[in-house]
């Protein structure tokens, strides 16, 4: 019963605590985290789409800070495909992401365009355009305040379309891209009669990632790689990660998100089509002590229509 309110209380807290973030002056990082991200390049920067030379498919669950009533829990899935002859790539994905009583569920379509350099380098350029179907229970919450206007009113499937870019330089060792996939500040729920410091946008992201894959000897390969991602107004989020590749099979590595988690991943290539992956986080802030931590399944496959062998392992 105790735990019961506890854990209640946490989840109304947190709630508060983003609340204030995506309603306030103070502008929130909306966009989703992954911890895999090296595998889910897609989601972040539509550049991508094709850069694995066949039919790519990947899903993601992530269930983050297990244990907290009304925590994030986001799922992915995504598919893309080169098209060699015009030097272009399209990619398809799909999300559903839920935290509290606020919910979103988005499609995108990707485009690519590829400059294709000497010695197997190439320069992707890519187009994003999506929608996203946002929705809010306010009136479902337990509030302090049970009078408190701003919450009264719920936001049920409000139609927010948005586009983005990308630019995904990369060789066979190495990568390196910028994106933000969301360029419209659209409005999430005005509420009529407020001030402007209650209006909900959503905020312009960038994206910033890169990684490389050293040989360290006949058996083992090492990458490490790091994402940074600003908004305006909110602190920069940095992921270091460090991984190493054992027989061309198997991953596993570490991972460090600054001032925010850090945790453990292992993936492992179990054909040549096929990659399973797993990672665990645990919070280093004020959330740590409240939540027994992040779990994230990732699964890709590729298709290679009979082109041949199929290159194992992709490094990115």
């Amino acid at each position: 019963m105790v735990t019961g309110v506890i854990h209640r209380n946490i989840y109304y807290a947190v709630f508060v605590f983003v609340m204030v973030l995506i309603s306030s002056n103070a502008n929130a990082q909306q966009e989703t985290m992954y911890t895999q991200y090296m595998s889910n390049v897609l989601s972040i920067n539509p550049a991508y789409a094709g850069s694995n030379d066949m039919l790519s498919l990947n899903a993601v669950s992530r269930n983050q800070w297990v244990g907290v009533n009304g925590a994030p829990e986001t799922q992915t899935f995504s598919v893309h495909s080169p098209f060699t002859k015009y030097r272009m790539g399209l990619g398809l994905s799909f999300l559903k992401d839920k935290i509290g009583p606020i919910s979103q569920t988005g499609v995108s379509i990707d485009y690519s365009y590829t400059i294709d350099f000497d010695r197997r380098r190439y320069l992707a350029f890519g187009l994003k355009g999506g929608v996203n179907f946002y929705s809010a229970g306010y009136s479902d919450l337990e509030l302090v305040d049970p009078d408190d206007a701003v919450f009264q009113t719920d936001v049920v499937r409000r139609f927010l379309p948005n586009v983005g870019v990308g630019a995904y330089y990369y060789t066979e060792r190495f990568y390196a891209g910028l994106s933000a996939p969301k360029l419209i500040e659209n409005i999430i729920n005005p509420h009529e009669g407020f001030s402007s410091e209650y209006v909900n946008r959503e905020e312009l992201h960038l994206f910033l990632m890169s990684g490389y894959v050293f040989d360290v000897n006949r058996i083992l390969k090492f990458k490490p790689h790091f994402m940074v991602k600003y908004v305006q107004d909110a602190p920069i989020s940095i992921d270091f990660s460090a991984q190493f590749l054992i027989y061309d099979r198997l991953w596993l590595g570490a991972m460090y998100r600054l001032g925010d988690s850090f945790g453990g991943l292992m993936q492992v290539q179990i054909t040549n089509q096929l990659k399973v992956g797993y990672s665990y986080d645990l919070s280093v802030n004020n959330l740590g002590s409240f939540n027994n931590g992040t779990h994230e399944i990732m699964v890709s496959y590729d298709f290679n229509f009979g082109r041949g062998r199929v290159k194992s392992p992709r490094y990115f």
